[in-house]
């Protein structure tokens, strides 16, 4: 008998698209409202939440990255059994892996690269960093168990190790030099001084990798502390979102996964909570350490658990049926919200007012033009789906 089609997971969908449009909803500029309004704890609370923490700690805004990273390993079973299914042996779809994997790198860099002079060759961007590991993701996803754990075991311990052995800057170190000052009130001390910014082993290599490539000036270090080694913790990320996808595509009954995926959830963050108590190892998303793959793999699984009880097993699909447009296609989604939005505003401004975006005041403005501009691109990409037009790399 023919292998079958594998049926679409919804849940998978709306997820996708709920952290899409976390992203896409930067347009609407929280922190523009919340300097507008000192002292509004609302406001407040939506802005921190809306921007990257500073260096250790996690933000809702800080788990966009990790979501999209679990949700390429989720999605990763389906992928392959739906290959299968078309026929293809494991050569062509290796192939087709590493076609997709230099698409997504060289994307993440285009992007990067908008309104420059030359090509801006970084590849700490969501799309260069998934691009980077997927070859190995996709490797493993034709392994045991067994092999997919200890890979996981491996990238965690030998990426802290990576860092652990890397030497702390001395007392001359010049601290201004890359961004930061050796009295930074985010300065890690003792043993987790390994994992500072623009201090660290993964910066030290960028400082020689980076200056491989043509630039404007020679790279010293990244302004947000951000490295492209972190590709490789990425990759455990993506394997927690593979172990996931396999346990949800499987015969298990739904609560049983629903309870499996809440119970992981809540252990990888006891334990990374623990990790970056005791002072192993710190919690740090810009530079992605081994702790942060599992603080935040133990909140995809929270949240892949909820879409999941909801969607699919409580059926609310109408009510998410908004977030599955966006997540059906999120590259254009992730294309559209990088490069048409100052587009969308100024033709707004054109044919309808200058100062459109101030009808409610000042205060709003950021409010009411990132309003218009979500619903613009969710219409494009609502008629994309109406019509079966679907980007896929």
């Amino acid at each position: 008998m023919a292998p079958t089609l594998p049926a679409r997971i919804s849940s998978v969908d709306a997820y996708r698209g709920f952290v899409m449009f976390l992203m896409m909803a930067e347009v609407l500029e929280f922190g523009h409202v919340s300097k507008a309004l000192p002292g509004n704890s609302f406001w407040a609370f939506l802005a921190y939440n809306q921007d990257h923490v500073e260096w250790v700690g996690c933000s809702l805004h800080d788990l966009i990255q990790p979501s999209f990273s679990f949700l390429v390993g989720v999605a990763l079973p389906y992928s392959i059994a739906s290959r299968v299914a078309k026929g293809q042996n494991f050569g062509a779809m290796f192939w087709h892996t590493i076609q997709r994997s230099l698409i997504l790198i060289f994307l993440g860099v285009f992007l990067r690269s908008m309104h420059r002079e030359q090509t801006n060759f970084t590849f700490e961007d969501t799309l260069s960093q998934i691009g980077l590991g997927y070859p190995v993701l996709f490797w493993l996803g034709f392994r045991t168990f067994r092999t997919q754990l200890i890979a996981l075991s491996t990238i965690l311990v030998g990426y802290w190790l990576f860092f652990a052995v890397y030497p702390l800057p001395g007392p001359d170190f010049d601290y201004a030099a890359v961004g930061v000052t050796s009295d930074w009130e985010h300065n890690l001390q003792g043993f987790a001084a390994h994992w500072n910014k623009n201090t660290n082993a993964a910066w030290a290599f960028d400082q020689w990798f980076m200056n491989l490539f043509p630039r404007e000036k020679p790279f010293i270090r990244n302004g947000g502390g951000y490295s492209t080694l972190s590709f490789i913790p990425t990759l455990g990320t993506m394997i927690l979102g593979l172990l996931a996808g396999q346990w949800l595509k499987s015969d298990s009954a739904p609560m049983e996964k629903v309870k499996r995926f809440g119970v992981l959830g809540i252990s990888l963050l006891i334990v990374g909570s623990l990790l970056n108590w005791l002072g192993i190892c710190p919690n740090v998303k810009r530079i992605w350490t081994p702790t942060w793959v599992l603080f935040s793999g133990g909140w995809c699984f929270l949240l892949l658990a909820a879409f999941y009880w909801l969607v699919d097993i409580q059926g609310y699909r109408k009510a998410f049926f908004w977030l599955i447009v966006i997540g059906t296609n999120s590259i254009a989604a992730y294309v559209i919200s990088h490069t048409i939005v100052e587009f969308i505003h100024h033709s707004i401004q054109i044919h309808i007012s200058s100062t459109y975006d101030q009808v409610v005041g000042i205060t709003y403005e950021s409010l009411v033009r990132g309003t218009l501009i979500l619903l613009v691109e969710w219409l494009i990409l609502h008629w994309m789906y109406k019509n079966r037009i679907f980007v896929r790399i």
